[in-house]
C-alpha cells in the first residue's frame, strides 16, 4: 500500500493544543472537521517509537513479568519498551530492552517490522525484532522495572499462555503473530 499519504483522508485537523507532557509522552487534542461537516475533538497521546524483542533459543521463548499499572496486575509479556529520545537505530533501542529487561544480548537480531500501537488513541510505532544466539549478560533495569520477574518455557507452554487469555498484552501477540509469518515464509523459500 504505497499509497499517497493523503489519499482516502476524511478528517481535517483544524486546531492542535498541548493538554499534558512528561519525559514519556505528549498529550494534545486536536479540533477536527471530518468530510460529513461535522466538527470534533480528537485526544491524540504521541509517545517515542519503542521495540518488543521475541527472544527464541532452543526451542524456548524468553519473557517478563511485571506489574503494569494502568490494568492493576502482572502481566506475562514479551520485553519491550522505548526510550525518553527518538531513536535512530531501531536495533539499538532492542538490544538495549534485551539487555535491561532480560540480562541477555544477541548475536543476531533480524527485524521483522513494525506496527502502530492502539492507534485508535495513540501514535506510537513499534519494532519488531527476532533475537537469536543469545548469551548472558548483567541484566540493567530502569527504576520503574525494580519488580521484573524473568521467564523462559517452551514455545507450546507461551503459545497455550496467549489463547488461554493468561497472556492478553496486544503488543506480544501482534509480535508473535508476525514472527510466525516470518518463520513460516522462510521455511516455504527453503523448499
Amino acid at each position: 500500500m504505497n499509497r499517497d499519504r493523503d489519499a482516502g483522508r476524511t478528517i481535517t485537523t483544524l486546531s492542535t493544543r498541548e493538554v499534558y507532557r512528561n519525559n514519556w509522552l505528549l498529550l494534545r487534542e486536536d479540533q477536527i472537521l471530518r468530510s460529513n461537516g461535522q466538527k470534533g475533538i480528537y485526544g491524540v497521546v504521541e509517545k517515542h517509537p519503542c521495540a518488543v524483542i521475541i527472544p527464541v533459543e532452543d526451542g524456548k521463548v524468553w519473557l517478563v513479568e511485571q506489574f503494569r499499572y494502568t490494568i492493576q496486575e502482572r502481566a506475562l509479556e514479551l520485553p519491550q519498551g522505548g526510550w525518553e529520545e527518538e531513536i535512530e537505530h531501531p536495533e539499538e533501542l532492542a538490544r538495549g530492552e534485551l539487555r535491561e529487561e532480560l540480562g541477555l544480548e544477541a548475536r543476531e537480531m533480524t527485524m521483522l517490522g513494525m506496527h502502530w500501537i492502539a492507534y485508535g488513541f495513540t501514535r506510537q510505532k513499534q519494532y519488531v525484532f527476532l533475537a537469536e544466539g543469545l548469551s548472558h549478560t548483567e541484566k540493567d533495569p530502569d527504576p520503574e522495572e525494580h519488580d521484573l520477574v524473568v521467564h523462559s518455557m517452551p514455545v507450546e507452554e507461551f503459545e497455550e499462555l496467549m489463547l488461554d487469555g493468561r497472556i492478553r498484552d496486544g503488543c506480544t501477540v501482534a509480535a508473535w503473530g508476525m514472527y510466525l509469518m516470518w518463520k513460516r515464509r522462510k521455511e516455504l523459500n527453503r523448499e
